[in-house]
């Protein structure tokens, strides 16, 4: 028998995306919240900036959770939901959510979490996370 090893974001990784999120935030003169999940979807780390709206603090938490998860792009759920008139509803988890923004890390070939990004529009939300997990893994 043997065992399997799952990759996961570590704290300091998950440290370092927030950081460079908000740094590129700030750099825009806009306020974001960011969560990042590990490969079960569990929150690791979260920051809302002030001035961000009361939505995203509950928003960016489940891209993450969603990216990691399902190990996609919510955007791409989102696009799914929309071209099969399909609700959040069908997974069984009020947690998934198709808005853009939420992205997994991928490492090896593996998801070893998510980030998400919500305050600016998805496309926004999804470079930033981009953005970030190129300086952090690359």
């Amino acid at each position: 028998m043997t065992m399997q090893t799952i990759g996961r974001v570590s704290s300091s990784e998950a440290t370092q995306l927030i950081e460079h999120v908000v740094k590129d935030a700030k750099a825009s003169n806009k306020a974001i919240v960011v969560a990042v999940a590990g490969p079960e979807g569990e929150l690791i780390a979260f920051l809302r900036m002030d001035g961000v709206n009361a939505a995203s603090g509950i928003i960016a938490p489940n891209k993450a959770y969603t990216a990691a998860r399902e190990r996609k792009y919510t955007r791409e759920l989102g696009q799914k939901m929309r071209e099969k008139n399909t609700s959040p509803a069908y997974w069984g988890d009020d947690r998934i959510t198709g808005f853009g923004g939420g992205v997994p890390i991928v490492q090896n070939e593996m998801v070893i979490g998510g980030i998400g990004v919500s305050g600016l529009s998805s496309v926004e939300d999804e470079e930033l996370a981009e953005a970030a997990i190129k300086f952090v893994f690359s």
